[in-house]
């Protein structure tokens, strides 16, 4: 009853300040009510988030925020082809047996628990380029993850250890790629909504990567450190390939086969031609078509496009194009241009401290709201229109601040529920993992830790890879 009473007593306010506040004009207002019923729905109901958003955003065009071609045009944006077919790319990747000889080959060389630890994330680091999901990242893993538990089950502290390990780095690493998550391409089609300029994958590599590297070997030093006793670090490990290939459903021994050949070399051209597109001048998502035309061809790939499709998560592409439709409605409509203003209007004037403060409010917000909004995709609708807009006042580069607000939302490792990538290793049949609380106890480091990582970035090092914070 609380959290209907707070619904009705917004949307009150937002119908009287229709009439009192020239500055919210009709179209905003609507799109603020659609918005906030919106929120609501995804903070308070177990309604599917899908199921929400694409409700959102018929009710924006019925009322006429934006039009039917608007709204049906994001179904077919460049964002959503480019995921889709890197989900077909990724399918014949995982169908080749190749990412799960990568992973066998990099563990198999730790002779310690603390190498062992570091390795592994870095294997999870590299597969951020590889599978653009934290989920499906964490479920093409985790037969390796059950391999390496069951070679340690002597050590089950070792093995607490690796489970809480997997979903932080899955999680934290995402940032190094810009389809690490949806949520990365829904910040950079808002910006060009709102701004006329994204980020390209380059560029995203460039200012992702030495943050994914750095917080995920940071917490992975947290987990060891938290989880395992002096002695525990201490100890010899030998763990061989054939440990990993008993679970694997291909070989991980001897010289790459014809399919695990050609998916790495399909791999390199691909994030190749991303990485050079101002040079060739090929849309980033007729690359990914084409790969995934390759990845799926009778003679040269290793799957078919029909079985291929099948592993495509077909809701997370619809809830992207209905929150393109909710970001563009909020940007168009003046909406998130009222919300930043009023809501945090106090702040941007504050003189000379209202950059830097701000840019530290965005942090908090962005790393503690996955403790109401569990969908890292729509935290992004929600938070990055609202950044995007009140950025300028306060003397931030909108990129800059968006690219902020998307990097810290990486953390989200609080509950079970709170990512899908946690909730998957929090229960694996036959392995003792990890309890709520074991979590609690990561969270309450590691959150503080990568706001800071993420505030030492925005200040030090991104400007210095072409990112400054301020305007």
């Amino acid at each position: 009853m609380v959290a209907v009473g707070i619904l009705a007593g917004t949307v009150g306010l937002l119908v009287y300040l229709t009439r009192t506040d020239p500055d919210l004009t009709p179209p905003a207002a609507v799109t603020m009510i659609v918005f906030v019923v919106a929120v609501w729905l995804w903070v308070f109901t177990r309604i599917d988030d899908t199921y929400v958003a694409l409700g959102a955003a018929a009710a924006l065009t019925v009322v006429g925020v934006i039009d039917a071609e608007a709204l049906f045009a994001t179904l077919g944006d460049d964002v959503v082809w480019l995921l889709l077919s890197a989900f077909v790319i990724a399918s014949g990747v995982a169908s080749s047996g190749l990412a799960t000889r990568g992973a066998a080959f990099l563990v198999t060389g730790a002779h310690s628990p603390r190498a062992l630890v570091h390795l592994v994330t870095a294997a999870l680091i590299v597969t951020a380029f590889a599978v653009p999901s934290t989920s499906g990242r964490a479920a093409l893993v985790l037969p390796v993850f059950v391999a390496l538990a069951t070679v340690l089950a002597d050590r089950p502290r070792l093995v607490r250890a690796l489970a809480l390990l997997f979903p932080t780095v899955i999680l934290l690493s995402a940032v190094a790629s810009l389809l690490g998550a949806g949520a990365h391409l829904i910040t950079s089609q808002i910006l060009v909504t709102a701004t006329g300029t994204g980020f390209d994958f380059a560029t995203w590599m460039i200012l992702g990567l030495p943050l994914a590297i750095v917080s995920s070997h940071a917490a992975a030093e947290l987990v060891l450190l938290l989880f395992t006793s002096t002695d525990d670090r201490r100890g010899r490990l030998t763990v061989t390939a054939a440990d990993i290939g008993a679970q694997a459903d291909t070989s991980v021994c001897g010289p790459l086969s014809v399919a695990e050949s050609r998916a790495a070399l399909l791999l390199v051209v691909v994030m190749v031609l991303w990485c050079t597109e101002p040079v060739h001048g090929i849309h980033p998502a007729v690359v990914a078509l084409l790969g995934a035309l390759v990845a799926t061809s009778p003679r040269y790939g290793s799957v078919r496009l029909a079985p291929a499709l099948k592993t495509v998560p077909w809701p997370l592409l619809l809830f992207m194009a209905a929150t393109l439709s909710i970001g563009t409605a909020l940007t168009t409509s003046g909406a998130a241009d009222w919300l930043a203003s009023t809501a945090f209007g106090p702040l941007t004037s504050r003189g000379e401290g209202a950059g830097p403060l701000f840019v530290v409010v965005v942090v908090v917000i962005s790393a503690a709201a996955h403790l109401v909004i569990q969908s890292r995709s729509a935290r992004s609708a929600v938070l990055v229109p609202v950044v995007v807009a009140l950025a300028p006042s306060a003397g931030v580069d909108p990129l800059a601040a968006a690219f902020v607000s998307t990097a810290a939302a990486g953390f989200c490792h609080t509950l079970p529920s709170s990512a899908k990538p946690v909730t998957l290793f929090a229960d694996v049949p036959g392995t003792s993992t990890y309890s709520t609380s074991d979590l609690l106890r990561l969270a309450a480091r590691l959150g503080p830790l990568l706001a800071a990582l993420v505030l030492l970035f925005a200040w030090f090092v991104w400007p210095l890879l072409g990112l400054s914070l301020f305007v």
